[in-house]
């Protein structure tokens, strides 16, 4: 599709034709449609999408001042919406409208598409929601005529259960957790993590970790204000200062052991087909003396419940480092991808991310998972899979 795409009359039909299906079998397990607004506060994305999709979100200022962007998923304004409106739990909502992405790298991709998605809000049965979503996601291309696809798996909490339990300094668990999908990025994290500064940068860190806290927040606000001009991103300057306290905290601490190291590049280099790379990681856990059994539970139960909606196991494939571009992400994740006439294309993925509606203001935290399918997507498949 070009970048800005212009849709005729035989493509609005068949659009509009095939979210009909799609919303139909959202319907039959009881998702009802709402739809947010297009034009959205930028905050509630640039806050908790992630840096990916900072980036790539369309931001403007109306005449008031207030800080706006178009929609760049439909997830968080529909979650936002629950927690404000206080919906009863579980809630089931489905949509299907226009997201707006910028795409920095890539500008002949389009800056615009269809979604059509389901979110499951509330149901206290972690397992009982992840079948249902992964279910609802296969129906719902089986009912758009697409019945040739694969899909991609993967578990953040497992990640995190195996950095839980080694031993893994404190103040580094979290940012381990948080960015083990960002290759290259995490790699030289934990190279930093396990050897210590490794340029005259980091080392200015490390002699800036040392200090109490007030101290090197004033330290490194002073040496901000040094070089004013230097870019900073989507970030603001508070979260720049946050980002370079970190980085000081971990030059300035103990250093990780190289096997604890060597265990956690050991699992994120685990993929292949879902039973294959389970029996390895099994391997993996065992030979370090350490024991991941209800993280790995759960994904055999997945697995069942794929089978058992006729998806052939040699068909799924796992990664352990996979975790999507969202960064609320907390747990199950997964991608459907199929092919058009240009090759291989993602045409739809979901996950679970407990921890954002507490993040929009609920009181506590929620648990949620969703899918979402990229409709253009799903029609260039299925017109290639039935040779239109």
């Amino acid at each position: 599709m070009p970048a800005f795409p212009y849709y005729d009359t035989p493509a609005i039909d068949a659009l509009n034709a095939q979210a009909v299906a799609i919303l139909k079998c959202f319907a039959a397990r009881g998702y009802t449609r709402q739809e947010p607004s297009v034009l959205q506060p930028a905050d509630i994305f640039l806050d908790r999408s992630g840096e990916e999709i900072r980036r790539r979100t369309f931001t403007l200022t109306d005449p008031s001042g207030r800080e706006l962007c178009l929609r760049p998923d439909l997830t968080i304004p529909i979650c936002k919406m629950v927690v404000d409106g206080g919906a009863a739990f579980p809630a089931r909502i489905s949509y299907n409208g226009l997201a707006f992405r910028h795409q920095p790298n890539e500008p002949s991709r389009p800056t615009q598409f269809f979604q059509a998605g389901a979110e499951l809000l509330g149901l206290e049965d972690r397992a009982a929601g992840e079948i249902e979503i992964m279910t609802l996601a296969v129906e719902a291309l089986h009912a758009a005529g697409l019945n040739n696809f694969n899909l991609k798996i993967g578990d953040l909490a497992l990640f995190g259960a195996l950095v839980d339990a080694l031993d893994v300094p404190a103040q580094w668990r979290a940012r381990l957790k948080r960015h083990f999908w960002r290759a290259g990025y995490f790699e030289a994290l934990l190279n930093r993590l396990t050897h210590g500064a490794a340029t005259d940068t980091q080392r200015l860190l490390g002699s800036l970790g040392g200090l109490n806290a007030l101290e090197s927040r004033a330290a490194i606000e002073g040496l901000m204000d040094m070089v004013a001009d230097a870019p900073q991103g989507a970030r603001t300057r508070e979260e720049v200062v946050e980002r370079l306290m970190e980085q000081a905290a971990d030059a300035a601490a103990l250093r990780l052991d190289p096997k604890i190291a060597q265990v956690i590049t050991s699992l994120l280099n685990i993929s292949g087909t879902a039973q294959t790379a389970l029996g390895e990681i099994r391997k993996l856990t065992r030979s370090a003396g350490i024991k991941l059994d209800a993280p790995l539970a759960a994904m055999e139960q997945r697995l069942a419940a794929l089978k058992a909606i006729g998806i052939d196991p040699a068909r799924v494939a796992f990664a352990a480092r996979f975790g999507r571009n969202m960064e609320y992400y907390t747990g199950f994740v997964f991608e459907l991808w199929s092919r058009d006439a240009e090759g291989a294309v993602q045409i739809a993925g979901g996950g679970r991310y407990d921890t954002l509606l507490e993040a929009l203001g609920a009181r506590r935290a929620i648990p949620a998972i969703g899918c979402a399918l990229r409709t253009e997507r799903v029609l260039a498949a299925s017109r290639f899979a039935g040779g239109a």
